[in-house]
């Protein structure tokens, strides 16, 4: 078979719509087993075809004749190396057939799975505290709605109370869902679709984003003026419960300093509200003296209460006279020096941080000082009591949410309803 040759054709598309027909010339091979040795390589380009007939050509392969004296056409399968000896090594990778990869596949598939590491309980502590924290931040209008129609705590012909679930705006957020854009969903779940007009539910009071708790809405604007004018008198008693770092001293007293926003200025700049207290101690140190007021300072009175300490924190019942922005969060964290729990606003002045815990409190936790950011704000609207137009006064309590019960029981702190 040596010197013998054969021609071999190949139908080759180029990308772009042009079709090639490759014909290759082959010499035999030499005795010693080596390759074949390529002869002619010719490229004919055929005029452009359409994909029916490039269809075509690749289906219907192109037999050229042999020359007398030529060696048979190879067909694909056909292999052009010679049959090698058992035991020798050519370099090449066996190929891969589509029978082994499948065994290997199934193999793979029976194999039992490696046993996954131990999650530790803080761990797990932390997972639960980070999906809690981004759980209703971009959760569907009718879903944050159906939750809302089943935390209703009171409603009458004029009022509405729910309970807020944490991080979520009361008014209108462009980033996340707010409760103001589902009320026209929520007051047809509650009334029907045929719902009039003056059944619209409208907010009343404000409630921090991060604060959960009793929520009050009213159902016609009238309502919302006479609630505006009763809490302007403070005929509308709202108190919250915090769980704080530290233990405020006195244990009980009225916290009676304006409050102002400031700039911190440094590497991070940003606003935060700031005391402006109206008194400063005089020169000798055994006084105090009255000094003007700041014409941007709102005045700010909030009314505190411990209710427990334990673990170097506290269980406070805060009553705020006043609805100046983060009044409450100001007066515990610069006032008494006992910022709130989950506070990374506040905790720090000169820098924007999550919050800074004592090792015991960290303990008591399960938290390490590295994912202390996912701890949330510990601030609840507990209770709501205003005036009934016809009735008695309305008082409505807010039952804990599970954040907020398992952190009172990892800090050992008990609630006053629950006390012998």
């Amino acid at each position: 078979m040596e010197g013998q040759r054969y021609t071999r054709c190949f139908p080759y598309h180029r990308p772009g719509g042009r079709c090639f027909s490759i014909s290759i010339t082959f010499s035999g091979y030499n005795r010693q087993g080596s390759d074949y040795n390529t002869i002619e390589h010719t490229y004919c380009q055929k005029k452009e075809m359409t994909t029916h007939r490039h269809r075509k050509l690749l289906l219907h392969r192109t037999n050229c004749r042999r020359a007398p004296g030529t060696a048979p056409s190879l067909s694909r399968g056909q292999s052009t190396a010679p049959k090698q000896a058992p035991g020798t090594d050519t370099g090449e990778k066996p190929r891969l057939r589509a029978i082994d990869l499948a065994r290997k596949v199934q193999q793979e598939r029976e194999r039992p799975a490696a046993a996954e590491p131990p999650v530790s309980a803080q761990q797990k502590r932390v997972t639960e505290l980070k999906r809690f924290s981004l759980q209703l931040q971009k959760v569907h209008p009718n879903v944050l709605a159906k939750h809302l129609h089943r935390s209703v705590l009171y409603q009458d012909k004029d009022v509405v109370v729910i309970n807020k679930p944490y991080g979520v705006p009361v008014r209108d957020d462009s980033v996340v869902t707010s409760i103001s854009s589902v009320l026209p969903v929520l007051s047809k779940m509650m009334y029907g679709m045929k719902m009039k007009s003056y059944s619209e539910l409208l907010p009343c009071l404000g409630l921090e984003k991060e604060a959960a708790g009793a929520l009050l809405l009213a159902r016609r604007e009238e309502v919302v003026e006479h609630i505006l004018s009763l809490h302007r008198n403070n005929q509308v008693q709202r108190k919250y419960w915090v769980i704080t770092v530290g233990v405020p001293v006195p244990s009980e007293g009225v916290i009676d300093i304006p409050i102002i926003e400031r700039e911190v200025t440094g590497s991070q700049p940003h606003y935060k509200m700031a005391l402006s207290p109206i008194f400063k101690m005089n020169d000798a140190g055994d006084g105090v003296t009255k000094v003007r007021a700041h014409r941007q300072a709102h005045p700010a009175v909030t009314k505190y209460r411990v209710l427990d300490s334990s673990s170097g924190c506290s269980l406070v019942e805060l009553q705020p006279f006043t609805g100046v922005k983060h009044q409450m969060r100001v007066h515990m964290a610069f006032a008494l020096g006992c910022p709130l729990l989950g506070d990374h606003k506040y905790s720090h002045w000169s820098k924007l941080a999550p919050q800074k815990l004592p090792d015991r409190v960290l303990g008591k936790l399960g938290l390490e000082q590295s994912k202390i950011r996912y701890l949330p704000l510990h601030l609840l609207a507990q209770q709501l009591t205003l005036p009934g137009s016809s009735q008695a006064d309305i008082s409505v309590s807010c039952p804990l949410p599970k954040y907020f019960s398992q952190t009172l029981n990892r800090l050992q702190l008990t609630p006053p309803n629950k006390k012998d």
